[in-house]
């Protein structure tokens, strides 16, 4: 998408939030070798600024600086829910709800990028207000106790940070991100693989209903869940 539509007027920056540091995310970054900008935000300033709870999340910002999108699920969908979690497969109905569900929201942007504020997806001031979810005290809480149990896990005192991070991964929940980087930074991901990877589909498991990805207002968007709570 950038290689076609990227120019001065058009810019896209990725930001990796990444707790290990930035020798954790740096491989994936040489690995893809993109065109546009990448940062690695140790820190998760990012997501903290923005109220992003998972990745991919996008943020769309005018030429004046104004927020046109607030943080939403950047093009991808729950259809992975549907996997089969022994080799990781999917049926040809989820894979191509998932590529509707990318291709959909790339021609979005591509469309903003275009035509700016005339583009179809674009928000009006009101309109991206009325979108918009303000950080609750609850939420602020939730941050300031995961910097915290970060900053102290990265400077020896596991115990006490993991403390810290279990206290804003509860007062947070809806944070994947804040949930993700506490079981990295415990080594379960590269100790024992097989328990994170149980670990986090537990919890996807216990949504129910409830969207893992919720779907953006994007016109046509596929709105199908993908895959059966039930199962």
């Amino acid at each position: 998408m950038y290689d076609e539509v990227g120019n001065d007027d058009f810019l896209i920056i990725a930001v990796a939030q990444e707790s290990r540091g930035a020798e954790t995310a740096r491989e994936f970054i040489d690995e893809a070798n993109p065109s546009y900008l990448c940062l690695i935000d140790q820190t998760h300033q990012v997501a903290d600024l923005y109220n992003m709870v998972n990745v991919p999340n996008a943020v769309w910002i005018d030429e004046f600086g104004k927020i046109v999108r607030p943080s939403e699920t950047a093009g991808s969908h729950d259809a992975f829910r549907s996997m089969n979690r022994q080799d990781f497969s999917q049926t040809d109905e989820a894979l191509d709800l998932a590529s509707r569900a990318q291709t959909t929201y790339l021609d979005a942007v591509k469309d903003w990028a275009i035509n700016g504020a005339i583009a179809e997806n674009a928000y009006d001031t009101d309109a991206a207000k009325r979108h918009m979810q303000l950080p609750s005290k609850s939420i602020a809480l939730a941050h300031a106790n995961f910097h915290l149990g970060v900053y102290l896990r990265l400077n020896g005192k596991e115990a006490e940070g993991d403390k810290f991070l279990a206290t804003a991964i509860n007062l947070h929940p809806d944070s994947w991100n804040m949930f993700r980087q506490a079981m990295n930074l415990r080594d379960i991901g590269e100790v024992m693989g097989l328990a994170a990877d149980q670990d986090f589909f537990d919890r996807v498991d216990a949504l129910g209903e409830k969207r893992y990805y919720p779907a953006p207002d994007i016109k046509g968007f596929p709105n199908e869940a993908g895959y059966d709570p039930k199962t």
